[in-house]
Order: C-alpha cells, then structure tokens, then sequence
C-alpha cells in the first residue's frame, strides 16, 4: 500500500449516517447521508453475544433502541464496567443476532433532534455485511464511490468478553472483495486503539488512529508522537479541537499546527464531530437559544477547509457538501 499520497479532495464522512436526520446506524441514515454528498459511511461496531458484527455507537443499545420497552428484554438489564466506567442497560453481547434483529433504532438525542426521533421505531439496526450491500449499491446507483469508515468500538473490552471484534472484521472484508489496495469500494478502518489497527493492518487498507483532548491521545499529537502513529496508520482523527480550538469568549481560535505537523509525518487528518445545531456549535456561531436550531456551521466548516483538513466527520452530509463546494469554488 503507498503511503504519504493525499487524496484529491475533502472527504465527507457520514457520521453514523446522516444523524442529524434520522435516527443513528440505520440503513435509511447511511442512505440518506450518500445521497446528500457524503463520501464515506461511518459505522461504529460492536459485538453480539454469537459474534456478529452490528451496528451501534456503543455496547450499551439501551439509549439508541427499543429494547428498555420490551418486556421479554426487562431482565437483560445490568452494570458493567468499561475501559474503567461504570454503565447500566442493556449491551450487544448479552443478545444474539436473532434477538438484535427484534429490535427498532430510536434517535439518542430526541430532545435536540425531535424531527429525527419522529421515525423512531421505523429502522432495524443493521449488520456489517448489509451495510456492505448497502455501500456496493449506492456506489452503483449514485455513479461515485461510496466507502465504508468503520470503527472497531471498546475493543479491547470486547476481546475480555471472548468477543474480539478485528478478526470477523478481517474475514468479513476480504470475503467481500475489502481488501487489498484495489477493495470494491472504499475502505477506512478507525479506532481509539493503536493495538486494534496493528491487528488490522493485513487487510492493506488505510487505518486511521482516533485521538480525544486528554490522555492517553495527548502524547500523540507531538510530532514525536506522529511519527509513531504514522508507524502503525496511515489517518489521525482527531476531536476537532486538536486543530481549531475554541477560546473563552466562544469564538473559533488560530489552527493549532497539529495539521501541519500530521501531514509532515505523512498521516492525513480527518477531524470529528460537525453538528450544525446550537447545540453543538461555539456560542459564537449559534443563531440564538433555541438548541435544535441551525447555526452558522458553514462558518465551522470553512475554518477547518482552510487549515489543511482532508475530511471531516459530519451528523451532516448535506451541509458539509455545500460548505466544500463554495471552499474550493472559492479557492
């Protein structure tokens, strides 16, 4: 696989689909998110008791399905420690793919998304080998590539469990043709964790290190820290105020040189999250009190365009679209 190449231009992740429009990890989100320009499906995995892969932001289903209103389910409740924390619900490994399939995808944030939470109910939660299918044809009907970006979840919980995500995955895409420096579609593999994409590497595809603000990620973005990246991936991700940060009155603040510093390393950098609600944005670019409401995203969006970004994950497509549309016509 050839390293240090630069893609031709800003990739739009969809962001567990198009999330801000309808509930997360469904096929109608990841559907929706293509046709409204995105590039890449971005798909979160996680594991079921029997070892299938599935789609869901976390172990944890009992906040983005039904499942807490199902009484044949009631006694499946309980606390878990992961990677340190302690959560209570409902998780992925104590049902079976069969019992998965029951199940109906609810919006996770309702209170923020009501329009999303309007189809609750109307989505099953998706496989990765159907998200695959899903990629294959929209590819074909949409005449452009459409990629798949998912993200190992927890995987070093899920290996303690005797459910270690990486090698369904490895088979998975090599039985599908995602493999390799010529896969059917795009492919990027993503975690928070170094050992995950070492594991990952076989498959010669491009692999992206996630990095949050604190520890253990901060090492990282040294140019030290890079270089040691770029040993084992090809992407950073980072949370978006690694590259343009947000100062005490609100507003969006100079790049740091974390862009600079990937690129010299060889690594591209595809930051996370865009929202373009209120409710996600700096107080300087929301458009008044009312959190559901649309803000000044383009503005976000363009100051990120200008730092050398050459992605970003988005909640939405559509508006990322434009926002790349009107930076490169403009530049």
């Amino acid at each position: 696989m050839r390293r240090n190449k630069r893609l031709p231009h800003i990739k739009i992740i969809s962001h567990r689909g198009a999330s801000g429009h309808r509930p997360e990890h469904t096929l109608a989100s990841y559907a929706l998110g293509a046709r409204y320009g995105g590039d890449f499906i971005e798909v979160d995995l996680v594991a079921t008791k029997d070892g299938h892969l599935i789609a869901r932001h976390e172990p944890e289903i009992g906040h983005s399905t039904d499942v807490a209103s199902r009484p044949e389910f009631a006694d499946r409740r309980r606390t878990l420690t992961i990677d340190g924390e302690e959560v209570t619900g409902f998780f992925a490994q104590d049902f079976t793919l069969a019992e998965i399939r029951t199940l109906r995808a609810v919006e996770r944030l309702p209170e923020v998304r009501p329009y999303s939470a309007e189809h609750d109910g109307e989505y099953g939660i998706p496989t990765l080998e159907e998200i695959i299918d899903l990629a294959v044809e929209l590819t074909a009907e949409l005449g452009r590539p459409i990629g798949i970006y998912p993200e190992t979840k927890h995987p070093a919980y899920h290996e303690s469990v005797g459910l270690e995500l990486e090698p369904p995955l490895v088979r998975l895409l090599r039985e599908r043709g995602l493999s390799g420096p010529e896969p059917r579609v795009p492919v990027f593999l993503q975690s928070f964790e170094a050992d995950s994409l070492r594991k990952l590497r076989e498959l010669e595809v491009p692999l992206v290190f996630l990095m949050g603000a604190r520890e253990p990620w901060l090492p990282y973005t040294t140019p030290g820290g890079l270089a040691e990246v770029a040993s084992f991936a090809d992407a950073i991700g980072p949370v978006k105020s690694l590259v343009v940060p947000v100062t005490d009155e609100g507003t969006l603040g100079d790049p740091t040189s974390l862009v600079a510093d990937a690129h010299e390393a060889g690594l591209l950098v595809h930051p996370y999250t865009f929202r373009s609600e209120n409710h996600f944005l700096p107080p300087a670019l929301r458009s008044g009190d009312d959190p559901t409401a649309y803000g000044s995203f383009a503005a976000e969006y363009e100051a990120f365009f200008a730092a050398g970004v050459d992605g970003v994950f988005t909640d939405h497509s559509r508006h990322a679209f434009l926002a790349r549309e009107v930076f490169l016509e403009q530049g």
